[in-house]
């Protein structure tokens, strides 16, 4: 059996990590580099890195800052934010990165999905899922959750698989910074849908959070930021949790 990952989010702006409440209301959070460092030293198993305004400002991600976080680092690291193609994510790999991460221009041109695939294989792509109910139904934004689409979360995410993504990172949004818990019911159904490792995003605000979206949500890794950032969670405490819990996790 595998075991479950925690995974540090960096949300990336203007060279900062920063981190809001429902994808609004940033605050700063930190350099990203040595908050890097400090989760690669106290157990995180994966890092994630988020460009987020990338997209927004037409842009692409900021490789020299993602050079520096690889450099800082010896676990696997995500990015994304800002990639439009194959090139891009050639200078990300170059630049240290692991595996990468698309969401709005996923569903722009799901073709990609399949070239990254075809190019650097399945492992290397993640791709990114934010969606908010809308009356009763799961359903997928793009550009950081401002715009909606008439995507339902279920049927995009077979679809993702079905052009060749390794994982696929959900996000709640309506769950996002507020730290209520992850959306396991969500979560749950998309487990028994896909055969790829779906990494919980959005909620966390306990460590008994994490221990419910591992056994209730059927996540295979949980991904957090501000209860990281500001210290409400240390990792190493958060895992000795988890192996009591009877959860799979490596120390």
């Amino acid at each position: 059996m595998l075991t479950k990952r925690i995974i540090p989010c960096l949300d990336i702006k203007d060279g900062r990590t920063v981190k809001g409440v429902n994808f609004v209301d940033l605050k700063d959070a930190g350099d990203p580099v040595e908050l890097a460092k400090k989760y690669a030293e106290t157990g995180a198993d994966e890092l994630v890195f988020l460009d987020i305004s990338a997209t927004e400002e037409g842009r692409k991600t900021l490789k020299d800052l993602v050079k520096k976080v690889a450099e800082a680092v010896n676990i696997p690291f995500t990015v994304g934010g800002g990639i439009a193609s194959v090139q891009d994510v050639e200078i990300l790999l170059k630049n240290g990165a692991d595996k990468v991460s698309i969401t709005s221009v996923a569903v722009k041109n799901p073709k990609l999905i399949t070239d990254l695939a075809n190019a650097f294989g399945s492992q290397c792509v993640v791709v990114a899922i934010d969606a908010k109910q809308i009356d009763g139904q799961w359903m997928v934004h793009l550009v950081g959750g401002k715009i909606a689409t008439d995507l339902n979360l279920f049927d995009w995410a077979k679809e993702v698989e079905k052009l060749g993504a390794g994982e696929i990172l959900f996000t709640s949004m309506d769950n996002d910074g507020t730290k209520d818990g992850f959306a396991n019911e969500a979560l749950a159904k998309l487990s028994t849908l896909v055969n790829i490792p779906i990494i919980a995003s959005g909620g966390a605000g306990s460590m008994q959070h994490f221990a419910d979206t591992f056994q209730f949500g059927k996540a295979d890794a949980a991904l957090a930021a501000s209860v990281f950032h500001y210290g409400e969670i240390e990792i190493p405490a958060l895992k000795k949790f988890l192996k009591e819990q009877n959860v799979l996790v490596r120390i």
